[in-house]
């Protein structure tokens, strides 16, 4: 019987104690990564404005580029316009909040605006990991496999792979937001770090986070460590393949494809 009213006991006060953890959990968060860099945050928003307007022009560029010009309508430059799009989407994320961020005294984000950040940042990110596997797999058909590439990288099957690498970086970005805002941040909302991350926000929690480590290891492998060694894998064949060839001009010809 001691022991039974003792799990009462323990469940009624963990109860309490979540309560209370949603009754203090922060309405915004305070973003303190340019605290240390007060007098460089007008250059910083200088090199950070012009960069992101580069990244703007730049991949703007290649989409128009590549969608008006029909001689570019094969797989390698589908997938360059899915890239910079990305790159265009990732940048977005973050960059114009972080110049907000170099112009007011109180750098704060909202409990909504950070999840929505890091959820479309770690998806975009995501996304672009898994799509450079498949840029790689194109190049290694192309290389490796040249009769047969306009039969293998189908229209079809190119719009499957970049769907995947869409769904792959959404569904992953989906499980880490999840797990992370799942934490009770038991009041305190001081981000050490330059816009909302995993790892800044798991110092947060008053609650232990070795579940939520051990999720963010194992989607990273997933998602980081398997597209590293794909993509150097298939680099490793075209290399071969190439050294293979016998003439320079083939040689030559080759790797510039």
């Amino acid at each position: 019987m001691s022991s039974f009213f003792k799990c009462i006991a323990f469940r009624v006060i963990s109860l309490s104690c979540e309560e209370n953890a949603n009754e203090t959990a922060p309405t915004e968060f305070i973003i303190v990564g340019f605290s240390s860099l007060q007098q460089l945050q007008f250059f910083l928003f200088g090199v950070f404005l012009v960069t992101y307007l580069c990244t703007l022009v730049g991949n703007i560029s290649i989409i128009i580029i590549v969608c008006m010009d029909a001689q570019l309508c094969t797989p390698m430059y589908f997938f360059l316009g899915n890239l910079s799009f990305l790159d265009l989407c990732y940048t977005t994320t973050n960059v114009p909040q972080m110049l907000v961020q170099l112009l007011v005294d109180r750098k704060r984000i909202s409990y909504a605006g950070c999840i929505t950040q890091l959820y479309f940042f770690l998806a975009f990110v995501g996304t672009e990991c898994i799509l450079l596997v498949v840029m790689a797999y194109d190049r290694y058909v192309a290389i490796c496999n040249p009769l047969h590439y306009l039969v293998i990288m189908r229209k079809s099957l190119c719009f499957q792979l970049a769907g995947a690498a869409w769904a792959s970086g959404f569904l992953s970005s989906a499980v880490h937001t999840f797990f992370t805002f799942q934490l009770p941040f038991c009041g305190a909302n001081h981000i050490n770090y330059f816009f909302c991350n995993i790892p800044p926000l798991l110092k947060l929690s008053c609650v232990d986070s070795s579940l939520n480590e051990i999720i963010l290891l194992a989607v990273g492998v997933f998602i980081g460590w398997i597209p590293f060694l794909c993509i150097v894998l298939s680099y490793f064949y075209i290399i071969s393949t190439i050294l293979k060839i016998h003439s320079t001009e083939g040689r030559l010809k080759t790797f510039s494809s």
